[in-house]
């Protein structure tokens, strides 16, 4: 049965003056989830009017011992409503069940957890010095939300990476308004029910659906009351993003597009590491920003590893979320599997060899109208083709033969984006040394996808700017100020 999604705008949820909606269809057989109502400038207004109105109200009165009370109560209501927010998430996403009940849901919830421990433990620096007259004056900081916070969240974890933005926007007394992508709006829609639930004043939470450009996207990016932009997502809109925060100096903090890269060396373990790039490959179909889509294998091991993960891909069973036996989900729609084949047969043009995929795969009739491609390897292309360059966000990779670490260096740092990175090797010395030269902002040894929560996220060249993580996330989220005492 489909339903009507709604925007939620100071504390209500709300349809559009326009009555403008679109559908949302479920990406494992095509069925229609809900009609998504699509915010037009008048919805987006009102929510950074509430959300401005609710910086100056009650939560803005709060301590910060209050505030973050309040948000140990959403986690506790987050887990309590487990399986409301797993089946939106599934629907939106077509994703296995495993997965996002083991990933998805839980830090998502976690994520609000991790802030309030983070800002309640924060710290400012204290100086004092002599003044002219011989006097004593003490400086000290003072930290201070920044205001109303934008949140544009991506498709491939809705949930986790929404709340990684809207955890410490929250703990540090922001207040938000949320544009979740078109493709994937019901998870944040649902958290307005659990704020509610748990009295967070209102206004403090916002979600507009919609688009882009000509839509909720801009006109939120664009207004002139919202402080802050944080955005995960594809380069070229957080291009964009940057362009619109620049009027108005606002800042920005941005997690772009990826080409990850993975070096697999002769002396690693190999089983490890075969089971390690199967994931970073091919988990949450490829539809990881930090996953795996550049192999280099050392050449002594090359066509064993080539083996290895061929079993292992066509090992994948796509299916239903709920199927036990399911090992990878759709893609998150059609229009994104129009990308990912079109990719797929770009290799093949290119002259690549397909070691196995390279298409959609054979489907139940009750399937057939998902939105499925087949885990995908290739070898044999140039690190100049289209493939080896550009990223996909689909379940595939090309692997290449490589004989020197200074050879492998010079291939990874040689694109334009610097995500992150894993590295497979039993020499410690080489490991580390690798890490250090390689131009990312996230190095993995003998693992991937492991986090503490703690410690800086963020891209280097074309993949972001800023870093959010622990207490690097204050440093957008709030403002510091100066205090002069003379005594």
């Amino acid at each position: 049965m489909s339903k009507d999604i709604l925007n939620f705008i100071n504390g209500e949820y709300v349809k559009n003056a326009s009555g403008r909606t679109y559908e949302k269809r479920n990406p494992v057989d095509d069925s229609l989830v809900g009609l998504v109502h699509e915010a037009g400038k008048p919805e987006v207004d009102a929510a950074v009017a509430a959300a401005r109105a609710a910086l100056r109200g009650p939560w803005g009165r709060l301590s910060v011992a209050e505030r973050c009370a309040m948000l140990d109560g959403l986690v506790a209501e987050i887990n309590h409503r487990f399986d409301d927010f797993l089946q939106a998430e599934i629907a939106d996403t077509g994703k296995p069940a495993h997965l996002a009940s083991h990933v998805d849901i839980p830090r998502g919830a976690a994520n609000f957890q991790v802030f309030t421990d983070t800002i309640k433990n924060a710290s400012t620096e204290s100086f004092e010095m002599r003044t002219p007259d011989g006097k004593t004056a003490r400086s000290y900081g003072v930290r201070v939300p920044r205001g109303v916070i934008a949140i544009i969240c991506p498709w491939n974890l809705p949930l986790l990476l929404m709340t990684w933005k809207a955890g410490p926007a929250l703990a540090c007394g922001n207040t938000v308004v949320v544009k979740p992508s078109e493709a994937t709006p019901s998870t944040a829609t649902l958290l307005g029910e659990v704020m509610n639930k748990v009295g967070v004043p209102k206004g403090v939470y916002n979600v507009v659906n919609g688009f882009g450009v000509d839509s909720a996207g801009a006109f939120l990016t664009a207004h002139p009351h919202v402080n802050g932009i944080t955005f995960t997502g594809e380069t070229k809109t957080g291009a964009a993003i940057m362009k619109a925060g620049a009027d108005g100096i606002r800042p920005v903090s941005l997690e772009l597009g990826g080409k990850n890269a993975a070096l697999v060396f002769a002396d690693c373990d190999f089983d490890n590491a075969v089971a390690t790039v199967t994931r970073s490959c091919f988990e949450n179909a490829g539809q990881v920003c930090l996953g795996t889509e550049r192999v280099y294998v050392q050449r002594p091991i090359f066509d064993k590893f080539v083996q290895a993960l061929k079993g292992q891909a066509e090992a994948m069973k796509p299916g239903r979320p709920f199927d036990k036996a399911t090992k990878i989900g759709p893609l998150v729609s059609k229009v994104h599997q129009k990308k990912v084949l079109g990719m797929y047969q770009k290799a093949k043009d290119e002259g690549a060899t397909i070691v196995t995929g390279g298409g959609i795969p054979d489907m139940p009739a009750d399937l057939k109208d998902g939105c499925w491609v087949q885990p995908t390897i290739w070898t044999g292309l140039p690190e100049t083709a289209t493939v080896v360059t550009e990223e996909i966000f689909g379940p595939c990779c090309h692997i290449q033969p490589f004989d020197t670490e200074d050879e492998v260096l010079n291939m990874v740092n040689a694109n334009r984006y610097g995500l992150a990175t894993s590295i497979h090797t039993q020499d410690i010395s080489r490991a580390m040394r690798l890490a250090a030269a390689i131009e990312v902002g996230l190095c993995w040894i003998n693992s991937w996808f492991l986090r503490d929560l703690r410690t800086p996220f963020g891209g280097s060249k074309q993949s972001g700017i800023g870093r959010e993580g622990g207490l690097h996330s204050l440093e957008f989220y709030t403002e510091l100020r100066n205090v002069m005492v003379k005594y």
